[in-house]
Parts: structure tokens; sequence; C-alpha cells
């Protein structure tokens, strides 16, 4: 028997109700769905429009259809007046982030912000990013976090869901972009705390485009007192002019590595400097012989007063170069001063045949003359270097057997050696070839000591195709294993992938990474965020 209601019409509006509750629009409504990311991307000192947030508006039907409103919740932000504005940019069906499109921008920051816009919805997808803009003196220590909660669309309020993996965002600085100072590109970092906690940073300042040497390249420099919070001004530490009657562009230098005397405060730089051969790259336009004009000089300059003022190029190529060798150079990144007073700077050479090996140059004089070690293992350049309880050197180093970024075998691996006699002989470490994932690529170990233990710290893209996923990683057993569980991710967008880690104090690291969203990216990482709270 058919049941009838006593009361229709309050049944079907109760009904109604209900199920707009639950979805937070109409039943018949022409939305498909909303999908929410939140990319970890570092929020940026110094760049004006940093994406923190990014939501696709599907539509069901090719009926109009309008975004009017987004809702902006920024709790979790411990100090709002670190934001000095609040962005929405459509896209359009471009998922990576823009700025052409402007739907709204907010000065007056609150916890909670509603954006008014207009902005007529395509067919398919429609992206939004929400962009943060950081002042000058923002808490680096401090974190971001902003979502999109609600928006109206055609007068009607819609809920957008939760991200996946929506951590607070770490700030950093943009200590280096393109085009600042007309200058094209920045790359090759190297970072180091002195003995009086004043962080150098150094790198490559490529005038006129991206390129390697040879072009017209000088090596730059910054300082900062406080930890990275603020950095001085650049300073170009070294510049071979028009040396020999040819331009600039025919006397680059670059590919730093930093190194600190902990004995004499003296902080060494090293660098490449090729003379001639222009348009063509050092790598391979460097040949037999030991004259600058006949290939590459392995070059250093030297402060003695905390990097205020810095020496003239010293050049020591023919100390450590072999005639035979077609290019001998630095890391780069940095070295280091063992227990001993042994300065290593880690080095890689092309021998006669032209293939390339990563090894050690050290001092035991405090830098007045300098010695090379063999070639720890063959097709291996850009390397690092960590002393081991033991006192034997560990060389960390990027191999060319890898896939590389455009391979696709999934090879990719660093190779890593064992010296007990500064690099005389070498020995393969287990992990070698397998304990840490490359895409080829430059990377950075430094040993830190946390609560009287010393750690392994180490950096690169992690992934072994594209150089991309910057993730700091922690090794407790001096690098016979890395759990994944002190991986940390810290900027998860493309990038040229180079980086460069210091200790700034015993519960903070620094890091100076070519990133996705600066072309040299400064972050301070607590060491509680790399270690699992242990």
């Amino acid at each position: 028997m058919k049941k009838h209601f006593k009361y229709p019409l309050l049944f079907s509006l109760v009904f109604l109700l209900v199920n707009c509750a639950k979805k937070d629009l109409p039943p018949d409504y022409d939305l498909l769905s909303v999908e929410a990311y939140s990319p970890v991307y570092p929020v940026l000192i110094g760049k004006e429009n940093n994406p923190v947030f990014r939501i696709n508006i599907k539509p069901k039907s090719k009926e109009n259809s309008s975004l009017e409103k987004l809702f902006v919740n920024l709790d979790g932000t411990l100090n709002l007046e670190t934001i000095k504005k609040v962005s929405v940019f459509y896209s359009a069906d471009e998922e990576e982030f823009s700025t052409e499109n402007v739907f709204a921008v907010a000065t007056d920051v609150s916890k909670k912000i509603s954006l008014i816009g207009n902005q007529k919805l395509m067919g398919s997808d429609n992206y939004f990013w929400l962009s943060i803009a950081l002042n000058e003196d923002a808490d680096l220590d401090h974190a971001i976090n902003a979502v999109f909660t609600k928006m109206v669309v055609n007068s009607t309020t819609v809920s957008v869901g939760a991200a996946t993996n929506n951590a607070p965002k770490s700030m950093g600085h943009a200590l280096r972009q393109h085009n600042d100072d007309g200058v094209d590109t920045y790359r090759i970092p190297g970072l180091a705390t002195t003995n009086q906690g004043t962080l150098i940073s150094v790198y490559d300042i490529r005038r006129n485009g991206s390129v390697d040497l040879q072009e017209d390249v000088d090596v730059g420099m910054n300082r900062s007192t406080d930890g990275g919070q603020t950095w001085e001004p650049m300073k170009v530490i070294m510049d071979m002019g028009e040396w020999g009657g040819l331009s600039q562009k025919e006397n680059g230098i670059g590919d730093p590595s930093i190194l600190i005397d902990r004995q004499s405060n003296t902080i060494w730089v090293a660098a490449l400097w090729l003379h001639g051969y222009p348009g063509k790259r050092a790598w391979f336009a460097s040949q037999q012989g030991l004259s600058p004009q006949k290939t590459g000089q392995f070059m250093l300059v030297k402060s003695e007063d905390d990097g205020l003022t810095w020496s003239e190029p010293i050049n020591i190529t023919e100390q450590i170069k072999k005639p035979g060798w077609f290019l001998l150079l630095d890391g780069p990144g940095k070295g280091i001063m063992m227990e001993d007073g042994t300065l290593v700077f880690p080095a890689q050479f092309k021998d006669k045949n032209e293939v390339p090996h990563a090894t050690i140059i050290y001092s035991k004089d405090h830098g007045e003359t300098w010695n090379i070690g063999t070639g720890a293992k063959s097709k291996t350049t850009e390397a690092q270097v960590v002393e081991l309880t033991d006192h034997s050197l560990m060389l960390n180093m990027r191999d060319d057997r890898g896939s590389g970024p455009n391979g696709r075998n999934g090879t990719g691996a660093r190779s890593v050696a064992i010296t007990n006699d500064l690099g005389k002989t070498w020995s393969e470490h287990p992990t070698s070839r397998k304990g840490l994932p490359e895409p080829v690529c430059m990377a950075s170990l430094i040993k830190h000591t946390y609560h009287g233990k010393d750690v392994l710290l180490f950096s690169n893209p992690f992934d072994q195709y594209v150089r991309q996923n910057i993730t700091i990683k922690v090794s407790a057993d001096e690098g016979t294993t890395w759990e994944e569980k002190n991986f940390f991710l810290i900027d998860e967008g493309k990038g040229r992938g180079y980086s460069c880690m210091t200790s700034i104090d015993e519960n903070t690291i620094g890091i100076l990474y070519e990133g996705s969203q600066s072309d040299l990216v400064f972050q301070r990482i607590k060491m509680t965020d790399l270690v699992d709270n242990n």
C-alpha cells in the first residue's frame, strides 16, 4: 500500500536543505568538481608573488558561469604582519603559475579575507592561484599557512575541499633573481659560516645569459651577520677583467667553492678561469697544458677580515695540474678544514684521454702550497667532501653514468669513495651508485653536530630523471644508511638543482640552492624538521 505523508511540502523543503548542506550547492548546479593543490614551494622575501595554493574549477556544462568571490583563510600563519599582500591570479587552462591575469588583490591582511572579482569560467579547466608577498622584515623561522576555503560562482557559495599535504609553507630569501642588478642569471651556490658566525654566500654572476663559461662571468658574494635573516648587497670578489687584451666575455671566472680555515680565520674561494675560446664551453674548449692561453686556470681569493675585503686572484694551476690533463677545476660548493688543520677542496679533472675524475686538492700550510689527489673514479665530476670519525675523507660525487635530465633509464645515483691518505688511494663506499639517487647534478654534503652527535646532511634534487624535488636527508651513521623518515622536501618544483648547506648553529641549517622560485634561494631549516622529532 502506498504511504502518504501528512506534510509533503515541509518534507520536500527539509530534504532539499539537507542535500544542499551536504554538497554546499544545489543538486542541479553546473559545477563538476573543484580540485585543490598545495605545492611545496618556499615563500620568499624579495619576490613579489609567491604561489602557495591552487584550485581547478571544472564546469559540468558549457553554460556561462563566473567566479565572483574567493574566501582565503590564513589561520596557522603565526604573524600576519609578515604578509604584505594577498593576490589571486587566473591562469585559464594552464596549470602553471602565472601573474598575467589578476583576479583580486588584498593589502588589508587578516586571518580571513574575501577577494571579490569577476572571471568567466571556461568549459574545461580553470586554474586560480593564491599568492603571498612578504614584507622585507619577515621572520624566516615563521611559516605561512594560506588556503582557499570557499568561493562564490553565479551567486552560489561552494566549498573548496582540502588539499593533500597542505603543510605550512617555509619562508626564505630570493637571494638572487633573474635580472637583479642587470644580470641575466645567477648560478652555482656556495655557502659557509665563519668563526664569527657570518654567513658567506658565493655564486656565478652570469651577466649575459645562463650558459657556462666561456662568457662574461664573475664570482659574486653576499654576507649575512644575523644567520641569513638579512643580507648585505652583492659584492664582486673574482673578476679577471680584460686580461691579455681580450674582452670580459673571454675572461670569465666561475663555479666557485668556499672554505673556512678555522685556525687562521681565513676565508678561501676557489674558481675556474678560462681565457679565450669565445662562445665555447670551458668543459670542451680547455686544452692540455698549463698556461692561460691553453687551459682553464685554478684560481683562489682569500679574505682575512670576515669577508669584508678580498685579495687579488691567486693562480695555483701549476702547483696541482698535470700538463697532460685537459682541465682542472674545483667542486664546486664548499671545502672543509680537517681536525688536524688540513684544508681540503673537492676538485675534478679531465685526464689525458678527456675522461673526468673527481678528486681533492689539499694544503697542510694554511693555503701557502697545494697538492692534489688521484682520481677517485672515472666519469665523476662535481663532488663534496666530509671528514669521518676515523679521520678518513668521504667524497660524494656526481656520476655521469646516471640517466641525466633527458634520460629515462632511472639509473642516476651518487658515487661515494673513501680515502685514508688524502686521495693517494681510494676505496668504494658500500652505498656508491645506490644509496643516493640523482638526476646527474651537483649536490651538497656536510657534517653537523646535533645534541653532541655528528650527523651527515645531504641535499640534491631527489629524482632520477629531472632536477626537481630539492630534498635534505640525514644520516646518523656516517652515510651507511639514509632513512626515509629523515627526508625533508623543501622545493618540489623544477630548477637547475645545485645546492650548498652550512651549519648556522646546533639547531639550524642554512641552505642556498637553485630553486624553482628564484635563481638562488636561501632558507633556514630547523633540525627538528629533519630528524623525525628525535
